[in-house]
Parts: structure tokens; sequence; C-alpha cells
């Protein structure tokens, strides 16, 4: 069990929550029962560790079955630990360090029918409410774009509920390029704007 909230492995996890240390290291953090289950459910290949506290919740039992079905390491932390390695303040018994993956942008294109577009979206909240929206509509892919928030940052992946672990996730550099590739791969494209007109009914 590790005990020690300064120890150095805590510090390298809590680093985690900085965009810096996430791009460096190519990990992130996925914090909570619920994103925990999904990363272990449907991604385990990207999961590197576990970390969670003693005790007799249901969810706990279930985690220490996917991890162990997955053969992820499981470490065993106190409460002070996890409140150090965590971005939330008040954590929920476990969190886990998972590997980054961005799906590459051309060759994910190519094969999709339906692909969510966020572009300058930099609210933690509204990013991970259209990717939960798009993996529940059946997206092939989301890409993120131009200026919008890191879909691994720590507020984001709680904000997904376990959809990041569901679907293919891109990074373009601008819209153009998400554009050009797009077009390329014969997908039509429709824009919303929120300072664009509304469209009557007989328009849409």
């Amino acid at each position: 069990m590790i005990e020690n909230p300064k120890a150095p492995r805590v510090r390298r996890v809590a680093a985690l929550a900085r965009k810096k240390d996430r791009q460096q290291n190519g990990l992130f953090l996925v914090e909570g029962p619920q994103a925990v289950r999904e990363l272990l459910a449907h991604a385990p290949e990207r999961a590197q560790t576990v970390y969670a506290t003693m005790g007799n919740e249901k969810w706990q039992f279930e985690v220490d079955r996917l991890a162990n079905d997955a053969g992820v390491e499981i470490e065993r932390v106190t409460d002070e630990v996890l409140a150090a390695m965590a971005e939330t303040v008040q954590p929920q018994g476990v969190l886990a360090v998972a590997r980054i993956e961005r799906a590459p942008l051309g060759e994910t294109l190519s094969q999709a029918k339906l692909v969510a577009v966020l572009h300058e979206v930099r609210d933690p909240g509204n990013a991970g409410t259209v990717l939960r929206a798009a993996d529940a509509a059946g997206a092939d892919l989301v890409v993120f774009s131009g200026e919008s928030i890191d879909p691994w940052h720590p507020k984001v992946v709680r904000s997904t509920t376990g959809s990041l672990f569901h679907l293919p996730v891109a990074v373009a550099p601008s819209l153009a390029e998400v554009v050009e590739a797009a077009r390329e791969a014969g997908l039509g494209l429709i824009a919303a704007d929120v300072q664009g007109e509304d469209l009557s009914p007989a328009d849409r």
C-alpha cells in the first residue's frame, strides 16, 4: 500500500493534471468509479495502473474484477494519497492512469460515416457533453480542432462519464485541415454556430 502522499510516484501521477506533463508522458488521469470501469471494460489495453482505496463498496469489487481480468496492476492507497493524486477536491475512491491514444485523422475519417468536430471549444463540460452525445448517436470519431480544450484534461474525462473510451478521438491544429480531410473522405459537412441564424422548419 502507498501511504506517503509526498512520495515521488504520487507526485508523478498528480502532475498529469497539467497538460505539459500529459503531453510529455503520453498519459492522463481517469477519476471515479464510472470512468475507471469504462476504461477497464472498453479500453483495458490503455490502462497503466489503477489506484484504489480499501473498502467494501460494490463498485470496488467490480473494478478489481475488471482490472484482474485485463491484467492491469492495482495499487492500494490511503485516502490521503488518493487526494494528493486526484485533480478533484473529493475523489471517489479510485483513479487510473491511462495511455493517451490519438486517432490518425485522415485514416479514421476515411472509414467514418458520422463524425463530430469541436472547434475552439474550451469549456470542459461542453466538450464532455458533445462527446457523450456523439457516442450516443453512434459517431465513428470525435475531432478537437484549433484551440479546443485538451480532450484528456481531467475535467473533460470526468464529464464524458466513460464515453471517451467508446470511440476514437483525434486532434487537429486547424478547422481547415479537418474540412479538407473530411471532403477527401467523401463526407458531407454540417456546421452549427451559436452566432448563426435559426433555420425555419422549411429550411431544415
